[in-house]
């Protein structure tokens, strides 16, 4: 089968900012003819979301884009349900930057499950990333984005596929040198920029028009705020919705 003769979509279990979940916490999992095949975060909500959408089925690999808890928490209940399933242990792709972080915030806790005898990286085969990942048969890059600190935040992008930001502030020196021109672009945005995502007015003055008509906006604060970003011209995730790329 050619790369070619694949269908790509990539489905949103949810598409909130972490201080208001009521459109769910940002995850989307990318679909190879319909079937899951990478699940992008994994915040609170995430794994009943997507054993809603997949009949019951937990993912088989995951990339995380950092490690705030509105995009890793579901990962310990995970822990658990992958063991119970005897499905461990299921690929996670981390930025290497990211690993120290994410085992002291998840896989450091004694006792993971009451029976004893498991913890977190028993249900996780780590695949540590520095630039680029295999799965499949298509190779996956990742690139910094501006979160938080330093180095604290990745992107996904696979080329000529999309491109998935992460939580980031604008990042016009990727998407106008490194996105490539048949790529949907998902980005993070709300209606108010702050020191760690981009807000709507930043868009304009960041971003070329090409690149504009190529954005889908989530990580946003809610439906409301979702709809002022349509309504200045702009593609909206919602959460439940499947873009085909």
């Amino acid at each position: 089968m050619t790369r070619n003769s694949v269908s790509y979509s990539l489905f949103f279990t949810g598409t909130g900012s972490g201080g208001n979940l009521s459109v769910g916490s940002s995850a989307a999992v990318l679909e190879a003819d319909d079937k899951p095949i990478l699940l992008i975060d994994c915040g609170p909500g995430t794994l009943n979301a997507f054993a809603e959408r997949y009949q019951g089925e937990l993912p088989s690999a995951i990339f995380i884009t950092h490690c705030h808890l509105d995009h890793i928490a579901d990962l310990e209940i995970l822990t658990v349900r992958a063991r119970l399933r005897n499905l461990a242990p299921i690929p996670i792709f981390v930025p290497v930057g990211l690993i120290q972080l994410l085992h002291e915030r998840l896989a450091s806790y004694p006792g993971q499950m009451a029976e004893g005898d498991h913890d977190f990286w028993q249900s996780f085969q780590l695949r540590p990333v520095s630039d680029s990942f295999r799965l499949g048969d298509e190779t996956f890059r990742i690139h910094p984005t501006r979160h938080h600190g330093p180095g604290s935040s990745f992107a996904l992008q696979l080329p000529g596929r999309f491109f998935y930001t992460g939580d980031t502030r604008p990042v016009p020196e990727l998407l106008h040198h490194v996105s490539i021109d048949s790529e949907t672009i998902f980005h993070d945005c709300g209606t108010i920029s702050n020191p760690s995502h981009t807000g709507l007015e930043d868009l304009e003055r960041e971003y070329r028009e090409d690149i504009r008509k190529r954005l889908v906006l989530y990580h946003y604060a809610d439906a409301t705020a979702a709809g002022q970003m349509r309504d200045a011209g702009y593609k909206v995730a919602s959460p439940g919705e499947r873009h085909t790329i």
